[in-house]
């Protein structure tokens, strides 16, 4: 069990998806930190200065007198979110774009035939011979 545990770490293809899962993980740290750092405090400034992390829908004011907690609903972190999201899908989308247009480019280019061999040039010669008497 051990060995076939070993075969199976060993193959090509878990370092690959374990590469791709610490790439992918840090690509969503830079997209998390591009969204909340540099988009939405401008987004939030022409929004009349509304920090997104921070808006919410209050149902519920929180009152410590009669052990009251706030009650809210938080759609900033949403709509933060959803914007990280829709970022990472597109960045996706354009390099799944670029990766079938190379695979589109080497699938058209024609096979190279292979030459024929003497042996079969004299074949097709005999064989169009024939073809003429008869």
């Amino acid at each position: 069990m051990i060995e076939e545990f070993k075969q199976f770490l060993l193959r090509g293809n878990v370092f690959d998806l374990a590469v791709g899962v610490v790439i992918g993980s840090a690509f969503g740290k830079i997209i998390s930190s591009l969204v909340s750092d540099i988009l939405m405090p401008p987004i939030g400034l022409l929004l009349s200065g509304i920090n997104f992390k921070d808006a919410k829908f209050i149902i519920q004011e929180a009152n410590p007198s009669e052990n009251k907690v706030e009650v809210a609903i938080g759609y900033g972190n949403f709509i933060q979110i959803l914007i990280e999201f829709v970022i990472i899908a597109f960045v996706i989308f354009l390099l799944i774009k670029a990766i079938n247009r190379l695979f589109r480019k080497e699938a058209s280019k024609p096979a190279e035939l292979p030459t024929p061999s003497k042996e079969e040039i004299l074949l097709t010669e005999i064989r169009d011979l024939l073809a003429k008497r008869s």
